[in-house]
């Protein structure tokens, strides 16, 4: 996956435009609303969805697989963001603890014992009263079912990307011991773009419960 992503970013560059997603935005509200500060991005990427956060005043600090699209990072918004060199399988990469967890469509690229080690490490480094917020992709969208079947909801794409789909049943079944508080399907872009169809993906978001 290190490689894909490398040369996604090297051909690319910032393939998904400077504007947040619309779950970032609607993130950002939640940890304003709960009083969070220290923010973990695991998926940092080139750091679209880590400017709202950074803009609004949240300490932030990023993991990212990618040395390229780290340097974009760093070139657009400058490098007063730590971001952690490497892939989410490797963490815990200090041994900080997280007011929020904010993780954009990674999860979905993973199989199985990397999904449930991802949610167990998050889950792990959140304070209590913390709060995961989850953003992935729908087994109700349209690419479900595309491409070659490797098991159960989890297909690989013409391109060589490994997709798992979710539905309710397995977001429970994954995020069940974890807190859920608020589980919703929802369209991103919230509104179609033309060049950035709408696509339907899941917003899962958990608290940890103070011991």
């Amino acid at each position: 996956m290190a490689e894909f992503w490398e040369l996604s970013f090297r051909d690319k560059n910032t393939m998904w435009g400077f504007e947040p997603a619309d779950a970032a935005i609607a993130t950002l509200s939640l940890f304003r609303e709960k009083g969070l500060n220290k923010i973990l991005i695991p998926g940092f990427g080139y750091g679209r969805n880590a400017k709202v956060f950074t803009d609004a005043g949240f300490n932030v600090t990023g993991i990212e697989i990618s040395e390229t699209a780290i340097a974009l990072a760093q070139k657009h918004y400058g490098k007063n963001v730590k971001v952690y060199h490497g892939s989410v399988s490797a963490m815990p990469f200090d041994q900080e603890f997280y007011d929020g967890i904010f993780c954009y469509a990674l999860i979905h690229l993973l199989d199985k014992k990397e999904r449930v080690k991802l949610i167990t490490d998050c889950y792990n480094q959140l304070q209590p009263d913390g709060y995961m917020v989850f953003v992935t992709i729908s087994k109700n969208d349209a690419t479900y079912g595309n491409g070659v079947e490797l098991s159960k909801d989890r297909f690989e794409t013409r391109h060589g990307v490994q997709l798992f789909l979710y539905n309710s049943d397995s977001i429970k079944e994954e995020f069940g011991k974890y807190g859920i508080i608020d589980l919703k399907e929802i369209e991103e872009p919230a509104k179609n773009m033309g060049d950035r169809p709408s696509q339907k993906f899941w917003l899962i978001t958990c608290r940890k419960q103070e011991k």
